[in-house]
């Protein structure tokens, strides 16, 4: 059950990343990478705020944020 939650916010996460990103994406699965990974970015950089995510509209926040900072390094290494 947990890993269902953590791709749907995955998914979520990385396709609103990809929107803030001006639709800079890397399709569906690549989205749902992106913001698992940007989840645990995410956690660790307001980790060292102090700030926790503590359900499920926070853990959306964290990992778009987590997810919109690694878009912006993976689009340095995207092909034009």
């Amino acid at each position: 059950m947990n890993i269902l939650i953590a791709l749907l916010i995955g998914g979520i996460a990385g396709w609103l990343a990809s929107l803030i990103r001006g639709g800079q994406g890397f399709g569906f699965f690549g989205n749902i990478v992106l913001g698992i990974i940007g989840g645990v970015i995410g956690g660790v950089a307001f980790g060292f705020l102090g700030i926790e995510d503590t359900n499920f509209i926070g853990s959306i926040l964290v990992s778009t944020v987590g997810a919109v900072i690694v878009l912006v390094i993976a689009s340095f290494f995207k092909k034009a």
